[in-house]
């Protein structure tokens, strides 16, 4: 039996993963209704948005003590963005807190090796959520559907 046939009915929801030249994966997701593209990144804590997409992404933003680091980047002014809603194909997840920073040395990064730029990061807050199953061979990222107990 295959994978995906075995985690489909465990109830898993299936991401496609895209391999880009950084060999970063990149996805799409959907935040607050709005369309972006992140790469997936285990290493990050929380997912994360450029701060200057605020606006784009309907997020109400706060200041945060906390300083974000990472990719040769540290110190950096961080704010955060509650009650948001993500979505990657039909996995959900609402109430959602997003980190908000420059992410200019990631993008950068990413187009010096002929990448595009990204909105975001998805982070481990996301993938421990949604008990995440990456298929690297596949190419697929898998994550349980949710239950919202009213």
């Amino acid at each position: 039996m295959k994978l995906t046939t075995i985690l489909l009915r465990k109830g898993y929801a299936t991401i496609k993963l895209k391999k880009i030249n950084t060999n970063h994966f990149e996805l799409k997701a959907t935040l607050n209704g709005i369309k972006g593209r992140f790469i997936l990144d285990t290493g990050a804590s929380n997912s994360c948005i450029d701060i200057v997409l605020a606006d784009k992404f309907k997020l109400q933003v706060e200041d945060s003590d906390t300083k974000a680091a990472g990719a040769g980047a540290i110190g950096m002014d961080t704010k955060i963005s509650s009650q948001n809603h993500i979505q990657m194909k039909d996995w959900k997840y609402s109430n959602f807190n997003v980190v908000l920073f420059d992410l200019t040395h990631v993008n950068t990064a990413l187009t010096e090796h002929n990448a595009n730029a990204v909105d975001g990061i998805i982070g481990a807050d996301i993938l421990e959520r949604g008990k995440a199953i990456i298929d690297y061979n596949g190419k697929c990222l898998y994550l349980k559907k949710l239950v919202f107990k009213f």
